[in-house]
């Protein structure tokens, strides 16, 4: 059954489709299915080349050998996950795709990201990997046979609105991965959103321009003290930067800014941030 207008925000695939779940009995065929729906999961709908699966594990699972669970396990502590979430990410990235990747939602409070953190300093990597499997919630969600799923836009996977609205800035949309379709890609995104409570806009990935990455932590700037003849004020969203020969140094370091500018302020403020080194992710009426 649809999901109503959240249909709309990238997550109808998701509700629509039903948790993968393993059977005893079931032929190698669906056992490739679930061991690819684990893979897409866990490593965050990134693609995985034949070279880089993990044949032991496979074939353990295969036998009967390991559980979903357990196999969901051997993929997160793997190097693959490791080199892609962990070791080239910013420690409250990789916590908060942890989240992601495992549980389906994000993170509720700056105690729960500090807890995984505290137990990365102490126990490692594999210990904290663990201990998002091996949790209560793990447990009672997905059990030993069903694949994890992103549920975090459920009212019974999240316990506040702003959880609720901090999945959207971990998940774009069915199509997109944990890395390579997010504008923050290895720097944290929920970090300052979490620790203040933060609530966050919820835009369709459908619409012109739309973004889901994190706003910044400053102020908003605007320019102008009202909008144009024609009523609209514009939205500029700037990320990352973008070398160009004559300007080697970007005034917009952080993973992005926004603008509020009308009209008639358009064509200038476009030319501005160009000259500065910024990239414009997205300009939208609002």
């Amino acid at each position: 059954m649809p999901f109503g207008p959240a249909s709309r925000l990238g997550v109808s695939l998701f509700d629509e489709t039903p948790p993968v779940e393993w059977v005893p009995g079931y032929s190698q065929e669906e056992a490739e299915t679930i061991i690819k729906a684990v893979y897409r999961q866990v490593l965050g709908n990134a693609y995985v080349m034949e070279s880089e699966r993990l044949v032991v594990p496979e074939s353990q699972f295969k036998r009967g050998e390991l559980s979903v669970r357990e196999f969901v396990r051997a993929v997160a502590k793997s190097d693959l996950y490791c080199s892609r979430f962990f070791t080239s990410c910013a420690r409250y990235r990789a916590i908060e795709l942890n989240f992601r990747h495992l549980l389906g939602r994000p993170p509720l409070d700056l105690e729960e990201m500090r807890g995984h953190s505290t137990i990365l300093d102490t126990q490692g990597f594999a210990a904290d990997i663990d201990s998002y499997i091996d949790s209560d919630e793990y447990q009672n969600t997905f059990g030993e046979n069903i694949v994890p799923y992103i549920r975090g836009y459920k009212t019974e996977a999240c316990t506040s609105m702003v959880q609720f609205t901090h999945t959207f800035q971990l998940v774009r949309g069915a199509s997109s991965s944990s890395l390579k379709g997010d504008l923050s890609g290895k720097t944290p995104k929920l970090n300052a959103l979490v620790i203040q409570g933060t609530p966050t806009a919820v835009i369709s990935p459908a619409s012109g321009g739309a973004t889901f990455s994190t706003p910044p932590i400053g102020s908003r700037s605007r320019h102008g003290v009202d909008a144009s003849s024609g009523g609209k004020v514009y939205r500029i969203e700037v990320t990352g930067y973008r070398a160009k020969t004559f300007n080697n140094i970007s005034k917009f370091r952080r993973s992005n800014q926004v603008f509020l500018v009308p009209y008639d302020k358009l064509s200038q403020e476009y030319q501005r941030i160009h000259q500065q080194g910024g990239v414009i992710a997205s300009i939208t009426a609002v």
